[in-house]
């Protein structure tokens, strides 16, 4: 994310539980993508649940750039 953004979510995050949310889960993603890609091997099932937490955190990343589009204005 750019900045500018970073500093709106910073900012508007006590105010708007929905965007807290979205932020702390999109940071707990990361935090799970980093421990697995630090991992030498991947079974089936770590890389089948690799994939769904990417795409979670796709999906939450846009909902918080929709949220934070209001406040841009």
């Amino acid at each position: 994310m750019e900045q500018r953004d970073l500093e709106l979510i910073a900012q508007y995050c006590d105010q708007d539980e929905e965007l807290k949310a979205l932020w702390e889960q999109h940071i707990a993603f990361e935090k799970y993508l980093e421990k697995m890609s630090s991992k030498p091997f991947l079974t089936p099932e770590e890389n089948v649940e690799l994939k769904s937490v990417k795409k979670q955190k796709l999906a939450g990343k846009t909902s918080i750039l929709a949220l934070i589009k209001k406040y841009k204005k």
